[in-house]
């Protein structure tokens, strides 16, 4: 039984992935895809499983398309991942799903990106399609502010940033949650505290332990339900916590970060995530 984890980066995650599998019984095997050179139709990689742990979001949806094509389970699988990156198309499924959300509108000029702020109404926040890490992520507070960014957004921006993605600005209560979905179950929590209103670890929001609710098990098993065709998966749900309203599901990630979390929630997630994949090669851990 071969298991291999594509990275080209070896992360905190990734190590204490290994370790993971490693403590199974069933000892990965490194994958860098900057070695990958796979002739189309003839593409025979040596492993029983992969699990996809790519930095980069392009270079890991374009591999599990060459591993799938060969015949080998990936997690997560093409279809989820390629959604997930994707906030356009999470949303789609999260609001085909029923999963509440965020007001969410799609514009396609400056002129109607400007007219889908205005109705949703000021404060708004815009993001870019693709991306991780809150990055380029902008809180628009005023007309004056939107055209300028949208102008900024018109000339300087790549192909991407002429399709607006704007949503409305939720007044959460200082944190927002990030929950690990493992197949549908809810495994743990964390609560990200910031002073800043983009609450991403990586920008130096602080983990705190968040209790598993029936309501946060509830909305995140239906999002990660939505976003991979009724299979579950590997997953972070992102939530943001709306007065009066309940929870919201802001993303869904499908290569998460998870070291500052282990800590905080007591949880092995590293070892969740082996298991999860063992079992998936009818191997129980």
């Amino acid at each position: 039984m071969t298991i291999g984890i594509l990275c080209s980066r070896v992360r905190v995650e990734e190590k204490l992935l290994f370790e993971a599998f490693e403590a199974l019984g069933a000892p990965a095997t490194r994958l860098d895809e900057r070695e990958i050179a796979a002739r189309v139709g003839d593409f025979h990689p040596d492993v029983d499983i992969l699990l996809e742990r790519s930095v980069s979001t392009s270079a890991g949806l374009v591999a599990l398309q060459l591993f799938e094509a060969a015949g080998i389970p990936t997690i997560n699988n093409y279809a989820t991942s390629s959604l997930c990156a994707d906030k356009i198309r999470t949303s789609l499924a999260l609001a085909q799903a029923g999963v509440a959300q965020p007001v969410t509108e799609v514009a396609f000029s400056p002129e109607a990106a400007l007219e889908a702020i205005e109705r949703i109404g000021y404060p708004v926040v815009m993001k870019p399609a693709t991306g991780s890490w809150g990055r380029l992520l902008a809180r628009i507070n005023d007309r004056d502010a939107a055209e300028a960014i949208l102008e900024h957004k018109e000339v300087l921006g790549g192909v991407g940033h002429h399709i607006f993605y704007i949503q409305e600005y939720i007044r959460k209560p200082g944190r927002d949650i990030r929950a690990f979905v493992i197949g549908t179950e809810v495994i743990c929590a964390i609560y990200r505290h910031s002073p800043h209103w983009i609450t991403n670890t990586a920008r130096g929001g602080q983990a705190a332990n968040c209790p598993v609710t029936d309501e946060l098990a509830d909305i995140c098993a239906r999002a990660a339900l939505a976003v991979s065709g009724g299979q579950g998966g590997v997953l972070a749900v992102d939530l943001l916590e709306a007065p009066g309203r309940g929870l919201l599901v802001c993303e869904v990630n499908h290569t998460m970060e998870f070291r500052n979390s282990i800590a905080p929630t007591g949880v092995d997630i590293p070892r969740r995530i082996a298991e999860y994949v063992l079992e998936h090669v009818g191997v129980r851990a």
